[in-house]
């Protein structure tokens, strides 16, 4: 009984902590184009309406909080935002403006918070909050598969083509991928966003969270990198992108999302 926590798998919260904080992942779809590769589609109103029906009996509707990827990169929130009417007051849906684990970092601290049997204004707090005080980076090998699918902003549209010999950084920026930055290699790549990592962070621990497509070896080095300089208390983790984002971000990709130990001030795009 008590509070539940519903995400959508582009968070890519790792099954076992799922499982520990009693989390609901509902799975996004991948489908096979035969001659196009794989695409993707949002979840519907009316499976996300019987998923949190199901956790609401299982909570005695005690509420849901609901985390879905940003409303600018998939059509699942405005469907989460139709399901929760059915449910009015009782049914929270988050609009996140983000994607990865800075969705599963927010998830597992409502769904700490709801195993300790807080209320729904408690645990629809901390994910907002944690959100706050989120960021979140992608670097890419390519950028076909991202502008392809619209999910870049006009602005980085228009410069994709001129950036296919480098390595762009991009960040998630109020739920639109913009430029960061952009490097030769991924060296040099790494080195920037542990720089940007170091700034934004102040001195203060943080929670840093990467995940590659199919690039362990170079995740597992920036981890390392940000083991070896982030402040002392500081927990890094490394986990496979999931297929739902690594059909738009194509092989090699490595995304980081860090939880600051205060809220972020935007910035504009470097």
């Amino acid at each position: 009984m008590g509070v539940r926590i519903v995400v959508d798998s582009a968070a890519g919260i790792p099954e076992s902590i799922a499982e520990q904080l009693d989390i609901t992942v509902v799975p996004l779809h991948v489908m096979e184009d035969e001659g196009e590769g794989a695409s993707t589609s949002g979840l519907g109103a009316l499976e996300l309406a019987a998923a949190y029906a199901r956790q609401l009996e299982r909570g005695g509707d005690a509420g849901v909080v609901a985390l879905h990827l940003s409303k600018n990169l998939s059509s699942t929130w405005s469907a989460a935002v139709s399901a929760s009417a059915v449910f009015p007051g009782t049914v929270r849906v988050i609009d996140t403006d983000t994607a990865g684990m800075a969705l599963g970092a927010a998830a597992m601290a409502a769904g700490s918070l709801a195993r300790d049997g807080a209320s729904l204004d408690e645990c629809e707090e901390i994910a907002q909050q944690t959100i706050a005080r989120s960021e979140t980076w992608l670097y890419l090998n390519q950028l076909d598969g991202l502008r392809k699918s619209g999910r870049l902003s006009t602005g980085t549209a228009v410069l994709s083509a001129a950036l296919l010999a480098t390595k762009p950084i991009l960040r998630l920026n109020g739920g639109k991928l913009e430029l960061a930055g952009k490097t030769r290699t991924q060296t040099k790549a790494f080195s920037k966003l542990t720089e940007l990592v170091l700034e934004r962070a102040g001195g203060e621990p943080v929670f840093a969270a990467i995940q590659h497509a199919g690039a362990e070896e170079a995740a597992e080095s920036l981890a390392e990198t940000l083991r070896q300089v982030l402040p002392e208390d500081s927990k890094v983790m490394v986990e496979p992108l999931v297929d739902v984002l690594a059909v738009h971000t194509g092989p090699g990709a490595v995304g980081l999302s860090v939880v600051f130990s205060s809220e972020v001030v935007d910035s504009p795009a470097e």
